[in-house]
């Protein structure tokens, strides 16, 4: 505080000048003793008031520090002394008084404890640690790499980017490297510390009797492919041993299993793993679902996949990501400090597997085509009108005049130029890219880009120009253009995945594992008793499609990015910042996480042969009013309802043995039955 108080001192007046050697020495020692004169005092006061007056860029920097410093530990003082009820006590005086949790609610129903509740956490939200690394990871043993305070992701980036990398060539650790799921509940309750994902609904269930042992989070390596979690660490018969173990120890009383995102398809690879005979399945029969599994409640599930996938195996884009990139291109463009951020990142997420088991299945079938989609005639209102069709507006005497919306063609998935995005596509001009002579290998023409983002594809000049005059890419011609980027990448994961429709179920070849994780090309198991329950939020506009246009440097960046100057024009147009939206919860789309239990599964059919029951169950997002609420307790978004309440007890009555039907049955605000009907797929 110092620094505060310092201000230039005021200059000293000089010396007199020497005598002379005739006396003056002795005069001016008398006058030295004599007071200053009354003339020079106050050009001395004026001085040193100017002096004062002066406030250099030092003092105001300081100045700044100190009032920071004193306001933090001001708030961190306060924040340690209130009571643990104050802030409550604040939200209740602004909101009015706040519910029960659901916990609490169903704990004085009478609610206990019955069924015995497995999580499968999604992709992301699940911890990783190290055991084993090179030299620039030492001290890190056992440490989150992924998860927790994400610290060394700042302290040593490149070594956090080698280390969270897999193989190229085999899809599973490299050489030297050991990381590995943390276990327990732990393992996804917070994702960093203060960002929940299953912590509310674990503390919801304790309410009612529920414990580490009536509770079991099934962690697994999420970057992995399905079946290599289970060549690598056997965690699918980690699973079935106990889930088999909870059963027996909890009076017989089936398991209710919650998957969540990414969870919802490597649990459906799991049913058909635990069925088939070894060495490629678990051995456990074709009955061990129904004798193991009361109910599967699937929250937000990409069953159909989700179009923001493509985006990020092609540009390592989002819409979030886009947006930044738009405002600050230097730091994720650009070799910025040496980070190099985006082609880092594409460098590592292309190695991760399980990335690929979210591309969009069912092709133009599911997802529309070059001048159709499910969702045709869908509205981008803040409040969305239940007529699908129309516009009601006022005419120029007030009159009412039907405007019909503005149609969008959500089935091109990836176009090159707005002006491709909105035109029939008869006048649509494509080049065929497939067989398209790629160019010089741009690996080779720079190391650096050999090191980051060329490091296992081979695109070049040529490939770029291909892949822009093709202009517009559905959802099957997508599968071709991403074996045409990364032909490494794909190749790895066509041996675990597949995207059609099968023809014929009963086909010797869906017994392999690649088709368990496609609802489109395997059956359910044979369990009638199980339901089944696809739960997640709707409201909020979630990315359907993009508009896509060329970097205006390729050498050693990544050359495509999402036009963010593609805009729709107004507030309720679809087309924001290069990314056509729809319905979702802001990430999987309606049509992703709802066709299979509105239809695809709805009733026997030849995905359902044994004729499970299926639920709908639809939460619409309501957003926290201030942010004393913090994520909300209404929210609809893909992680945030993880703390909707509405969920919650749901799920809660489900495991204390409430059937579907018993909690309501379908609960629908979205379209989804009216756009499962427009898809014509034999059932």
């Amino acid at each position: 505080m110092s620094l505060l108080r310092r201000r230039k001192q005021p200059q000293r007046e000089p010396p007199p000048p020497p005598s002379d050697g005739n006396g003056s020495d002795h005069d001016d020692d008398d006058k030295g003793k004599r007071p200053p004169s009354s003339s020079s005092a106050p050009a001395s006061k004026e001085a040193t008031r100017r002096t004062k007056a002066k406030w250099s860029c030092v003092d105001s920097c300081c100045w700044l520090v100190g009032c920071v410093c004193s306001a933090w530990w001001l708030l961190l003082f306060l924040y340690n002394a209130m009571p643990a009820s104050f802030p409550q006590y604040v939200t209740e005086a602004i909101t009015g008084p706040l519910p029960d949790p659901p916990g609490v609610k169903l704990q004085k129903e009478g609610l206990r404890v019955k069924h015995p509740v497995v999580f499968v956490p999604g992709i992301v939200t699940g911890g990783l640690e190290l055991w084993e690394g090179h030299h620039c990871a030492e001290g890190l043993f056992r440490k989150r790499l992924w998860g927790g305070t994400f610290g060394d992701v700042y302290k040593r980036p490149l070594c956090w980017v080698e280390h969270m990398s897999l193989d190229n060539e085999t899809g599973l650790d490299k050489p030297g490297i050991r990381v590995r799921p943390v276990t327990g509940l732990v393992a996804a309750d917070y994702f960093v510390p203060g960002y929940f994902v299953w912590a509310v609904l674990i503390a919801n269930l304790a309410r009612i009797g529920y414990e580490e042992k009536t509770m079991y989070m099934a962690a697994y390596d999420w970057r992995l492919s399905f079946q290599n979690t289970e060549v690598r660490d056997q965690t699918l018969s980690r699973i079935k041993s106990n889930i088999e173990l909870m059963v027996v120890t909890n009076g017989g009383n089936r398991v209710v299993v919650i998957p969540h995102s990414m969870g919802v398809l490597y649990f459906l690879h799991f049913m058909k793993w635990v069925e088939a005979p070894p060495p490629m399945g678990g051995g456990g029969g074709l009955n061990w679902c129904e004798k193991h599994i009361k109910a599967v409640v699937n929250i937000g599930g990409p069953f159909l996949g989700v179009p923001k996938a493509v985006a990020g195996l092609f540009s390592s884009e989002a819409k979030d990501v886009a947006v930044a990139r738009a405002i600050a291109p230097d730091v994720l463009d650009s070799d910025f400090l040496g980070l190099q951020t985006l082609r880092h990142l594409m460098r590592m997420t292309r190695t991760w597997d399980s990335t690929m088991s979210m591309i969009p299945k069912g092709g133009d079938t599911i997802w529309g085509g070059l001048d159709w989609s499910p969702e045709d005639g869908f509205e981008c209102k803040a409040k969305k009108q239940k007529g699908n069709d129309t516009e009601v507006s006022d005419g120029v005497n007030g009159e009412s005049v039907e405007v019909p919306p503005e149609p969008i063609n959500y089935g091109r998935l990836v176009s090159f130029g707005k002006d491709v995005a909105e035109a029939p596509s008869s006048k649509i001009e494509r080049i065929e890219f497939r067989d398209a002579v790629k160019g010089n290998n741009i690996a080779h023409s720079n190391t650096s880009c050999r090191d980051i983002w060329t490091e296992y594809h081979e695109l070049g000049w040529g490939g770029i120009k291909a892949v822009a005059d093709y202009k517009a890419y559905t959802a099957n011609s997508i599968i071709d253009l991403l074996h045409f980027v990364a032909p490494r990448m794909m190749q790895r994961g066509g041996v675990h995945f597949s995207y059609g429709i099968a023809d014929n179920l009963d086909d010797p070849k869906y017994q392999h594992y690649k088709y368990w994780s496609n609802p489109l090309e395997t059956k359910l198991p044979n369990a009638p008793d199980m339901e089944i329950f696809s739960m997640y939020g709707v409201g909020i506009p979630t990315e359907r499609a993009y508009v896509y246009k060329l970097a205006p440097q390729a050498e050693c960046y990544i050359p495509f990015r999402i036009d963010t100057s593609a805009e729709g024009g107004d507030e309720n147009n679809c087309l924001k910042g290069g990314v056509y939206l729809a319905d979702g919860d802001e990430t999987v789309p309606v049509l992703s996480a709802g066709y299979m239990c509105a239809k695809g599964w709805r009733g026997k059919t030849r995905f359902n042969p044994a004729g499970s029951k299926t639920y709908v169950r639809e939460y619409n997002h309501s957003p926290p009013s201030n942010l004393l609420e913090g994520r909300g307790t209404q929210s609809g978004a893909h992680v945030d309802i993880m703390g909707n309440f509405a969920l919650i007890e749901d799920i809660i009555r489900i495991a204390a043995g409430a059937t579907g039907e018993e909690i309501g049955g379908d609960q629908v605000y979205s379209d989804i039955f009216k756009w499962s009907e427009k898809i014509k797929l034999k059932l």
